[in-house]
């Protein structure tokens, strides 16, 4: 029953949000703009909306527009660099949550001295304090699916050791979040469907961590009951408002579910794939382990699981108790079909079943905080054993 409640965040949500720049206090006079190397932000209008919104508000403003689906340090250090020599007082991530993710490792870099990794506390880094903080982030967020405009977390890969990794600190939550969900109307379903689930995932594991609490409880079963019941209909019909705006409240409260829980192992797991095959959407390669990941985990914390199911809408009642906590994996397999993500395969991406030893070694080395909080200690050949179980 203890918890440490701290979101600081304002979050702006809503249909029209981005409109409130017109007014909303900004914690800056000159903004570094953060975005991905693709061309949706520009093509979308997105990006001029903003910029004219700041030239309102008589707010400087310099671009970076190369960030990865996957980022990477060196981009964060490039952007930073730029950061400092423009005197920028404040970062704006656009986009979705690499470019949001990686406004806020920008923003700790343009304060503090050394290498991004001098402040990673697993893996290679060398878990130095952020003692200058941060520049303060503003989240424009135009997907619905990391949560990261909710949470401090931030996800970078240091791409000479194929470490992808997790950091965050109270100074990297966002100053300022917008959800509006009129930015999300252009997603295409399969990207919608990714980010869904990776959302899912993380109100999921939220639940089951043994970090969570009675507030976090609340937030991660609420989110998985919308994204079981809206996330079908907003990749059928992406212009349909209404599912985006369900979704996206779903999203932003699984990104409160990990500033007060965590994820658990499935992450690290993921991380891995991800790490050594970067064409991987984090979303699809969460879908591609859940069916294994949580089959091997129904046992271990059954109620868990059965309050999961319920909020996705099955019905367990005339289920026998020793079922009951399999009904959310029927549940899960049910939402991935009606996602059309339900065919996705490992090998589709070009990853070897020979590699999975060395991919479960990587989640251990890079992530093996989050196997601390799994409702089970698993071992290194049960994490390879499920990553076997789930390949195909």
């Amino acid at each position: 029953m203890n918890f440490d409640y701290f979101i600081p965040t304002r979050i702006l949500f809503g249909a029209g949000s981005l409109n409130k720049l017109e007014s909303e206090s900004l914690p800056g006079t000159k903004a570094l703009i953060v975005i991905s190397a693709g061309k949706s932000m520009r093509q979308n209008g997105y990006l001029d909306r903003l910029i004219t919104l700041l030239k309102q508000r008589n707010i400087d403003y310099v671009i970076y527009d190369r960030i990865l689906p996957n980022p990477i340090k060196s981009h964060v250090m490039e952007a930073a660099a730029l950061a400092k020599k423009e005197r920028c007082d404040f970062i704006i991530g656009l986009g979705g949550g690499s470019s949001i993710d990686s406004a806020k490792s920008i923003a700790v870099m343009a304060k503090n001295p050394g290498d991004y990794w001098d402040y990673i506390g697993s893996g290679s880094g060398k878990g130095l304090p952020t003692t200058f903080g941060a520049l303060p982030v503003v989240a424009i967020t135009t997907t619905a699916g990391t949560g990261t405009e909710a949470d401090p977390w931030t996800v970078i890969t240091k791409e000479e050791t194929r470490e992808k990794i997790g950091f965050g600190n109270r100074h990297t939550f966002p100053a300022l979040s917008i959800v509006d969900p009129e930015l999300m109307l252009s997603v295409p379903p399969h990207l919608t469907a990714y980010q869904g689930f990776d959302a899912f995932f993380h109100s999921s594991e939220g639940y089951i961590a043994t970090t969570a609490n009675p507030i976090s409880d609340v937030l991660a079963l609420k989110s998985i009951e919308l994204i079981a019941r809206y996330l079908p209909e907003a990749v059928k019909d992406g212009k349909n408002l209404e599912a985006r705006t369900q979704v996206a409240l779903a999203n932003t409260l699984a990104g409160m579910v990990e500033s007060l829980s965590s994820c658990t192992s499935e992450h690290s797991m993921e991380h891995a794939l991800s790490a050594y095959h970067p064409d991987i959407a984090h979303g699809a390669g969460l879908i591609m382990l859940s069916e294994a990941y949580h089959s091997f985990f129904l046992e271990k914390t059954p109620e868990r699981y059965i309050d999961m199911a319920k909020a996705m809408g099955e019905d367990i009642t005339q289920i026998p108790s020793s079922n009951k906590p399999a009904a959310f994996i029927k549940a899960l397999i049910k939402l991935q079909k009606a996602c059309g993500v339900d065919d996705l395969k490992m090998s589709g991406y070009g990853i070897l079943k020979s590699e999975i030893p060395a991919l479960a070694e990587n989640a251990w080395h890079a992530m093996g905080g989050l196997f601390k909080v799994d409702p089970y200690n698993l071992s290194m050949d049960e994490t390879i054993q499920i990553m076997t179980r789930a390949y195909c």
